[in-house]
C-alpha cells in the first residue's frame, strides 16, 4: 500500500545528497564550522517562507507553541550540531574509518531511542529490514577502506569507535527529538506540524552556531556572507531536504524513515558510476544490494 511518507523520504535523501555535494565545494573557502553554518544560516528564511506559504495558500493555521515543543526543538537542534562536531573530530584520527562506520549504526540507535523517548516499537519486518541494510552499510564502509569486518569487532574499545557510536547516537537523538517536537503540536495536520518544527529548530540552530562562531571563529561570520552565492545553493538544497525529512518524521516512525533514507547511499554510488566513471568493486556491489534489499523488505513488510 502506498504511503505518503515514502516519496517525502526519497526526496529528502536526494536533496541531502545534493546539499552534501554542494557543501564540499565550500570547504576551500570556509572552515569546517563555517561550511556547516551555511546549512542553517541560508536555510531558515526558506523554512519561514514555507510556513508562510502553508498559511497563505494552504489555509493552515500556525499551531500553538508549548514548552514541551520548545524543549524538543532545542535538544534536537543541539544534538544535530553535536553530531556534526563529533563527526569532524572523528576525521582527525588516523583510523577514523572504523569510527565512521560505527557512526552509521544511527538507524539502529534511532529505533532504540524512539522506543525509550517516544515509546514507539517496530514490526518484525522493519527490524529485519534495518538489520539487512545495516550489514549493507557496513559492507560499503569496509569496501572503501583497508580494514576488514573482523577489525570492526577488535576495535570496539578504541577511541574512534566510541566517538563513532556517540556520533550516531546524537544523530539518532536529533531525529527522534524533532519527531517528538512535531507530534507535541496540535493544529491542522502533519504538513504544518513538520514545517513549523523545522522553522523553529533551524532558527535555534542558526543562533547556537552563530554564537559559537562569534566566540571561536569570528572571521567565518563575514566569510559566510562574502561567499553568499555558493552558500545560498547549499541553503536551498538543505531546506528542501529538511522539509522532506521533517514531514516524513512527522508522519511515520523515525526508524522507518531513516532506514528508507539509506537510499541516499544508492544515489551516491549511481552518481559515482555514471557521472564520475568510478569502478565499483564486488563488496561495494554486495553492500548496495543489501541496502536495496533492506529497503525493499521495509516497504513490503514494514
Amino acid at each position: 500500500m502506498f504511503e505518503l511518507w515514502i516519496p517525502f523520504t526519497i526526496a529528502a535523501a536526494f536533496f541531502q545528497n545534493l546539499r552534501s555535494a554542494l557543501q564540499k565545494h565550500l570547504k576551500s573557502r570556509l572552515s569546517t564550522a563555517g561550511a556547516t553554518y551555511v546549512r542553517f544560516f541560508y536555510a531558515w528564511p526558506f523554512a519561514i517562507i514555507y510556513v508562510w506559504g502553508l498559511t497563505r495558500f494552504g489555509d493552515l493555521n500556525i499551531p500553538a507553541v508549548n514548552n514541551q515543543f520548545l524543549i524538543y526543538c532545542f535538544l534536537g537542534g543541539l544534538s544535530q550540531i553535536i553530531f556534526t562536531f563529533l563527526l569532524i573530530w572523528l576525521f582527525s584520527f588516523r583510523n577514523f574509518a572504523v569510527g565512521t562506520t560505527f557512526s552509521k549504526t544511527e538507524t539502529v540507535q534511532v529505533a532504540l531511542l524512539g522506543f525509550l523517548i517516544l515509546g514507539e516499537s517496530l514490526s518484525f519486518g522493519a527490524v529485519a529490514a534495518i538489520a539487512v541494510s545495516l550489514i549493507g552499510v557496513i559492507a560499503l564502509s569496509v569496501a572503501q577502506t583497508k580494514f576488514t569486518a573482523a577489525n570492526l569487532f577488535t576495535s570496539l574499545t578504541e577511541k574512534p569507535t566510541l566517538i563513532g557510536l556517540t556520533c550516531g547516537a546524537f544523530l539518532g537523538a536529533s531525529v527522534v527529538l524533532f519527531r517528538g517536537g512535531a507530534l507535541s503540536l496540535g493544529g491542522d495536520g502533519f504538513l504544518m506540524q513538520a514545517a513549523f518544527t523545522l522553522a523553529v529548530s533551524v532558527i535555534m540552530q542558526t543562533v547556537m552556531m552563530g554564537l559559537y562562531l562569534a566566540v571561536r571563529e569570528r572571521d567565518q561570520l563575514k566569510a559566510v556572507l562574502v561567499h553568499w552565492r555558493p552558500s545560498l545553493s547549499v541553503g536551498v538544497a538543505g531546506a528542501l531536504a529538511s522539509i522532506g525529512w521533517f514531514t516524513a518524521f512527522t508522519m511515520q516512525n523515525a526508524a522507518y524513515v531513516r532506514a528508507l533514507g539509506q537510499i541516499e547511499l544508492i544515489f551516491t554510488f549511481i552518481a559515482s558510476a555514471v557521472f564520475f566513471r568510478e569502478k565499483i568493486n564486488r563488496l561495494e556491489f554486495a553492500g548496495i544490494l543489501l541496502v536495496g534489499g533492506g529497503i525493499l523488505i521495509l516497504l513490503l513488510a514494514g
